[in-house]
């Protein structure tokens, strides 16, 4: 995998090292009176002023700025090499602040295989107020460029995709011809920043849903947005205070602090996976695996290029029907039948009925994403007790497949 880079941000001290950045970024005691080492939950929403509009530290009202967020901002900045960090309530609001950039007729390009809440976002919510959206596979640029129109803002790239792993060569994306003032922002979620920096190879804006690994601990609903570029932080900053989707101090505090083990917690995840996806492409219950850090894998030698590593995040094909899907997920032990991902516990979905069941049946078709499909978040479980649980469950969902087959 690519070489892993010096993280730095301008809003605190360059560190060498991806885990010294992430324990000490924007965590310095001295910015407190009291020295405190643990940056401290701020649930003021409001601070005093020195005199009318003269303000201690910048802040005046928490929707604006809190000493907590900051803290949080200036660490994940410093994460993904960029001069600015913002925190948002959710991921989607976080998508939300970022297609507020743009105004009526714009025109947005979308990775087809996306996140289904983006999707329904796109589609159901956005495109009512005069946006238009495309859907193509990253993996062909071709599809990009046939896309492409004079009123293109924004290249909206989500690699790995969520759920069927495809990867798209950023840095290729970066270097196609766009319209001015296109941006290309990088959904980062399945591989956090610690395996891949998207900025490092020519995006504007780096994103995050931080309920998954940048927390890490499956308690916190969040955003993240990074980015180096002056004018583009300046509108998402005013966005961010216009119309307010922050975050609580509280869960700023907890993905501050989920964020210390983050260098740990991507090092066994991957582990785990490594093995759990060489495992299933062997089973004979199995029809396909798709895993990037795998060679098996379509764009293996994309993902060697841009990312230092391979998060938790496996799909695979059954051989069988939806029957079979719904036994094998039904009979895990181990692995929880939830959604969501990235947390220190495995969790197991099917992407058609529960995580992407509002992208529509037809389009759910073309991407693959049928009754047989899917999806698993390893955690951090000894990997011998998450083959084992795969192992017994999928011979449950063998066996009931040839019951119903002699019937």
């Amino acid at each position: 995998m690519a070489e892993n880079k010096e993280c730095s941000s301008s809003w605190g001290t360059p560190f060498s090292g991806f885990a010294t950045t992430a324990i000490h970024n924007g965590q310095d005691p001295e910015q407190w009176s009291s020295m405190m080492v643990v940056p401290p939950i701020t649930p003021s929403t409001t601070f005093k002023q020195v005199s009318p509009g003269v303000l201690t530290d910048g802040y005046d009202y928490s929707r604006g700025g809190n000493p907590t967020r900051r803290c949080l901002e200036k660490c994940v900045a410093g994460l993904e090499g960029a001069k600015y960090g913002l925190a948002y309530s959710s991921g989607l609001a976080a998508t939300m602040t970022i297609i507020n950039t743009l105004k009526a007729g714009d025109h947005v390009i979308s990775t087809d295989d996306v996140y289904g809440g983006t999707n329904r976002y796109f589609q159901k919510v956005a495109a009512k107020f005069g946006l238009e959206f495309s859907f193509v596979d990253f993996t062909n640029l071709d599809n990009v460029k046939a896309a492409m129109k004079p009123n293109t803002k924004i290249l909206w790239v989500e690699t790995p995709t969520n759920p069927t792993m495809k990867v798209t060569d950023i840095r290729a994306v970066a270097d196609l011809e766009k319209p001015s003032e296109c941006i290309i922002v990088v959904d980062n979620t399945f591989m956090s920043s610690y395996f891949q920096r998207p900025l490092l190879h020519g995006a504007d804006i780096a994103y995050h849903s931080a309920t998954k690994y940048m927390n890490g601990h499956s308690d916190v609903v969040m955003g993240l947005i990074t980015t180096s570029n002056d004018e583009l932080y300046k509108k998402l900053q005013f966005l961010q205070y216009a119309t307010g989707p922050v975050p609580s101090a509280f869960d700023c505090f907890l993905v501050n602090r989920g964020i210390k083990t983050l260098a740990l917690r991507m090092e066994q995840h991957q582990k785990n996976a490594v093995k759990v996806a060489t495992w299933l492409q062997g089973h004979s219950g199995v029809e396909k695996v798709n895993y990037p850090g795998l060679p098996s894998h379509p764009q293996y030698e994309i993902m060697k290029k841009q990312a230092t590593g391979c998060s938790g995040m496996i799909a695979f094909w059954l051989k069988g029907d939806l029957q079979t899907a719904k036994t094998f997920l039904q009979s895990l032990k181990v692995f929880i039948l939830a959604e969501s991902l990235g947390g220190y516990e495995s969790l197991a979905e099917h992407p058609a009925i529960m995580t992407h069941a509002s992208v529509p049946a037809a389009q759910r078709e073309v991407l693959g994403i049928g009754d047989n499909f899917i999806r698993i978040s390893v955690g951090l479980e000894n990997v011998e007790d998450l083959i084992a649980d795969l192992d017994q469950a999928m011979k449950l969902a063998v066996s009931e497949c040839w019951k119903l087959r002699s019937v």
